[in-house]
């Protein structure tokens, strides 16, 4: 399948707040729309903590109460001094754990209007680890939207040290009311059961009228849409690729600046890959949604439909800090094409890119490591291995 077809499946809910049919039945039943939305998602997984995110159906305050061993305590201050509040999602920053600490977390969510309290399910998980023996994490890529697949991918997935959504989620965010349940309840599962998000942005991500508001229901760490961590022996770091198109093109009308975003990575490149637990990493992974590298990187024809299958503009900023640190693989989707290129004399890098969104192309990678490798695995849904990529330590 190539990337253009692809089935376009909407969600109902999100910032904005359209019910789904079970909640508006529910709302027709009590004459309320439901307090809480969404399962309470995790994302932004660190050495010392998380980010949580949950969907609310109207105004209201929140926080979370955790456990780890004998201690407990409770999180609930955002950066000005308030409690957590509003009126579609509700975020709360977990900190001051210590690096491989295990615990659970539950949410806490307060009607403005009423005081209905409402007390989530407690979950489960551990923050990172650069010390630890071995790590393990998934990656899923260009879901789209579609139910079917991201209910199949939940289902395959296992619980891991993180989970990569690389890229993709939507097709645009044409109406706030997609975000919420695309980004925090998609499929209708509780994707981070087992398995903290780290999302990377996609080309589709950032289409549409309201692709702006996105942001706001994904936790990041230091607030901005790039980041890096070490987990166990792997040295992780995730881009943001921007458009598959030049900033200019008349299609984007004028909304976006991808340029000046790919310059703050490479600069903050150079610093990152200083960085002790960075620089000593016995493995180097690199997650972004447009490849660095494609089979075919003939010059795309933008006046006529064209795009980009690989993102030059992305690799000219970043090329020579990725090889001074020693990337071994970047991790990408968008061609809805499973495919593996092997590292070169001129890319000493491999590139690696998983499936598309309909059932029978979808992939999902599993990689594990340990003193001995770093083994990628892309799968189909049904389990079929298409590409094993083993890499031994630097």
């Amino acid at each position: 399948m190539q990337r253009r077809h692809f089935i376009s499946t909407l969600a109902a809910g999100g910032v904005g707040a359209a019910l789904s049919g079970a909640e508006a039945s529910a709302a027709e039943e009590t004459g309320r729309v439901p307090l809480v939305r969404t399962p309470l998602v995790l994302m932004a997984p660190r050495a010392d903590g998380v980010e949580a995110v949950w969907g609310v159906g109207r105004l209201s305050r929140g926080w979370l109460e955790w456990e780890t061993g004998a201690a407990r305590g409770r999180a609930g201050v955002d950066a000005h001094g308030f409690v957590p509040q509003g009126h579609a999602v509700l975020r709360v920053l977990l900190r001051g754990w210590r690096a491989g600490q295990a615990g659970r977390v539950r949410a806490h969510t307060v009607a403005a209007d009423d005081g209905e309290e409402v007390v989530s399910e407690w979950k489960t998980f551990r923050t990172l680890d650069a010390g630890a023996a071995a790590g393990r994490f998934a990656v899923w890529n260009d879901t789209h939207q579609q139910e079917a697949t991201l209910r199949a991918l939940h289902e395959v997935t296992p619980e891991v040290d993180f989970l990569v959504w690389n890229g993709d989620t939507c097709n645009d965010w044409r109406s706030e009311d997609l975000i919420v349940p695309t980004l925090l309840h998609p499929g209708g599962c509780d994707i981070t059961a087992g398995r903290p998000l780290v999302l990377t942005w996609g080309n589709h991500d950032v289409r549409g009228r309201y692709a702006f508001r996105a942001p706001e229901v994904v936790g990041m760490p230091e607030g901005r849409p790039f980041g890096a961590f070490r987990a166990g022996p792997v040295g992780v770091i995730w881009l943001h690729t921007g458009e598959d198109k030049p900033d200019a093109h008349p299609g984007f009308g004028g909304l976006v600046a991808f340029d000046a975003l790919r310059a703050e990575q490479a600069a903050w490149l150079g610093e990152v890959i200083a960085r002790p637990e960075m620089r000593d990493a016995p493995y180097r992974v690199v997650f972004c949604h447009i490849p660095l590298r494609w089979i075919d990187e003939t010059p795309p024809d933008y006046g006529n439909r064209g795009y980009d299958r690989f993102s030059a503009r992305s690799r000219a900023a970043w090329h020579e800090a990725l090889v001074a640190w020693g990337a071994q693989v970047i991790v990408s989707g968008h061609t809805h094409r499973a495919a593996w290129l092997p590292a070169t004399t001129e890319w000493p890098y491999g590139q690696l890119i998983g499936g598309g969104p309909r059932l029978e192309n979808a992939t999902w990678l599993e990689g594990r490591a340990d003193e001995r490798a770093l083994r990628l695995t892309l799968r189909t849904l049904t389990g079929k291995v298409l590409h094993e990529v083993v890499q031994a330590p630097l």
